[in-house]
């Protein structure tokens, strides 16, 4: 049994690959793409490590296309277009989470989300799939004026939440959100279940903490 955090007043998580698995939908949205251009689907298993960059990650797979290449503003926009299409196709919590937010929610304890997902998904995601409309917040990476690694998105939840930053802790399957939960003052715990990137380094990252099962993050609270 792990160590229990004493003082945790609230649960911040990351959005993609950590609460959802939204991969199958960004990777389809990719293969729409590829289609339209001629090119056969790529199997999902080649989109899943990337899933957590977005329409950066599913272009820089699908079409090689990448920031400040000629082709990439108008494929990010055309991505984008049918990835809202299909955003809740496929969709869905990991195993584990739709219990882990009983949990939660049976302790009293709030739970939010803070994702570099914009407002434009993430709101409507959060509203409709299943346990995310009983989050206590919801931060999208446009709701301040800088996402993730920057510690304002988390610390705006604080404030919403009325919880001080020391009494959060936040999950993440990226180094970014590692990196952002601690500049924040919050303890970080890594989603070693998520998609983590290529060739992650998981432990170099710092975090107070690795799960490999979204259950796993009880063993650090303490509910009674």
């Amino acid at each position: 049994m792990s160590a229990r955090w004493r003082g945790v007043r609230a649960v911040l998580f990351d959005l993609d690959g950590t609460l959802l698995d939204s991969a199958p939908d960004l990777g389809h949205a990719a293969n729409v793409l590829r289609q339209r251009r001629g090119l056969p689907p790529l199997p999902l298993e080649v989109y899943r490590p990337r899933a957590s960059s977005g329409a950066r990650g599913m272009l820089a797979v699908a079409l090689d296309l990448h920031p400040g290449d000629d082709a990439f503003e108008a494929a990010k926009a055309e991505y984008l277009a049918v990835y809202e299409e299909v955003m809740l196709r496929a969709t869905a919590p990991f195993d584990g989470v739709p219990q882990l937010a009983q949990a939660l929610d049976g302790a009293g304890l709030p739970w939010g989300v803070v994702t570099n997902k914009v407002e434009r998904f993430a709101l409507p995601i959060a509203a409709r799939v299943d346990p995310l409309p009983r989050a206590a917040v919801v931060i999208g990476g446009d709701t301040t004026p800088h996402p993730k690694p920057h510690p304002a998105p988390l610390l705006e939840a604080a404030r919403r939440l009325g919880v001080e930053p020391a009494a959060c802790i936040y999950v993440g399957d990226d180094e970014r959100d590692i990196v952002a939960g601690r500049a924040a003052g919050m303890r970080t715990v890594a989603a070693r279940y998520g998609y983590l990137g290529l060739e992650p380094d998981v432990a170099a990252w710092s975090a107070d903490a690795h799960i490999d099962h979204p259950a796993e993050l009880l063993n650090f609270l303490d509910l009674s």
